[in-house]
Parts: C-alpha cells; structure tokens; sequence
C-alpha cells in the first residue's frame, strides 16, 4: 500500500509543471519587441537567414539603436563597448525562424537583466498638463525629442519651449492641445 502511494506521489510529481522559464505578459518587453522589430526589417531586406548574415545584420541594426533598445544591444554583446558577447544566441535561432518570444526566454537563462528592460511609460502629450508635469520629466521630454533647452532657468521656460516645439514633433497632440 505504501509503495503504490510513493508511486503515485512520484508520478504526479512528474507530471506536474515545475518552475517554468516561459515568458510572462510583460516580461522581456525590450527584448521582444526589438528582436520582432529586427526579424521583420531583416524580411523586408530579403537577407539570407544564415547565422552570420544575421549577427552583421544585428550589428548594424544595434548601431542605430538608442534608450533601452541600446542597453539591450549592449547586454548581449551587438555595441563596441560590451564586455560580453553573446550575439550567437540571437543570430543563431533567428536563421532558424525561431519565435522571438523563445528566443527571448533562453537569452533570460543567460542574462536576467536582459528581461528587466522595461520602457519607460509614454506621456499623453495631447491631455497631460505640463504645469503638472516636474521638470525631470520636462527635460525627458525635451531629450526624447533631441532637443534641449539652452537658458532654462525655470519650470515655465521648459513648458514655453516644449509648446514651441510640439508642432514639429508631435503634431497631432499639438492639435488636439486646448491651453495654448
């Protein structure tokens, strides 16, 4: 009796799902989303899926890259400046037409900072109030958009240059803009 509930016992432990590695909704977000952005720029170029057409692919698309999409570049060794290189475990699966998402997951077993890479949260430029706004994120703003402001003393002149400049680069949030 003993060893026929050791057996089953045994037997559920096998068949229960351990601790899974897959991905969460939400996790791996930089990751998933550069890689899916990778592999259909590399559609459109008609490039051989080979391993190494794909990593000289994936250095020219990490030159280009800036904010959180550079950090995940560097966490897998596609900057000049990384200290390791792990550029294989992408290049290598994507020639294969490996989903991106499992990709991900095995580059997390790797490196676990690499799924720590999140976005930063987008403000509604078209319903925010910038008076409401501090002037850390005025500035964030600002660099998004690769200007700065030369001279700005204060909150207000942050605000005043943003409206100046929200035709130019966010042109749809400058339309729908009520309090200028």
């Amino acid at each position: 009796m003993r060893a026929a509930n050791g057996l089953w016992a045994a037997l559920a432990l096998i068949l229960l799902p351990g601790d899974s590695h897959a991905l969460r909704e939400g996790d791996c977000e930089v990751c998933v989303s550069f890689l899916g952005a990778f592999y259909r720029a590399l559609q459109e170029k008609n490039v051989e899926f080979t391993s190494n057409s794909v990593e000289k692919e994936l250095l020219k698309f990490c030159k280009e890259a800036k904010g959180k999409e550079n950090r995940f570049c560097y966490y897998i060794g596609a900057t000049s400046d990384a200290a390791t290189k792990i550029t294989n475990e992408v290049s290598k699966p994507l020639s294969h037409h490996i989903p991106v998402e499992k990709i991900c997951e095995k580059l997390k077993k790797k490196d676990s900072q690499i799924c720590e890479l999140k976005y930063d949260k987008q403000i509604d430029l078209s319903t925010v109030d910038l008076k409401k706004l501090r002037v850390k994120e005025l500035k964030k703003i600002l660099d998004d958009w690769g200007e700065t402001c030369k001279g700005c003393a204060e909150k207000s002149d942050y605000i005043r240059k943003i409206n100046e400049l929200m035709p130019k680069y966010a042109p749809k949030a400058a339309s729908l803009r009520t309090d200028l």
